[in-house]
């Protein structure tokens, strides 16, 4: 089972692993062991996530769900199944908590008229002072 908070549970039966030869650093065991992780996990089908979950997941993670409607995880950081399988775990839990989450709304705020009355003062003061800087030409 993967925890991803308090209320989302994923049970293995949605989630599936397949692995493969990873490339990168690792001596002759990288042309043996089969050490890169795929984690697949069939969203549409957990019954923990709401619909409109369901729709921001599709909505957001778009690029990384096959044509089957699951999301795919890749890792190969580390030289161990198992250490690419935590890892994988753990990119998926925080792509789902991404995803999820809900935005706030910004909220406009306005300046009074105070506000605006001074950075108007302040201005004219900065433009009286420039002015007086300047060379006065005679002719």
């Amino acid at each position: 089972m993967l925890i991803v908070n308090e209320k989302i549970h994923i049970a293995q039966k949605h989630l599936s692993i397949v692995t493969s030869r990873s490339s990168g650093p690792g001596g002759q065991n990288v042309n043996k062991v089969e050490t890169r992780v795929t984690l697949f996990f069939d969203y549409l089908k957990c019954d923990n996530l709401t619909t409109r979950q369901k729709n921001l997941l599709t909505e957001k993670l778009s690029g990384r769900i096959s044509a089957d409607h699951q999301i795919r995880v890749t890792s190969q950081k580390h030289r161990t199944q198992l250490g690419n399988k935590e890892a994988a775990s753990a990119r998926l839990v925080e792509l789902i908590i991404e995803a999820i989450a809900v935005k706030k709304k910004r909220v406009k705020r306005k300046i009074s008229k105070a506000q605006k009355e001074k950075i108007k003062q302040n201005k004219k003061h900065r433009a009286k002072q420039k002015s007086l800087r300047r060379e006065k030409i005679c002719y």
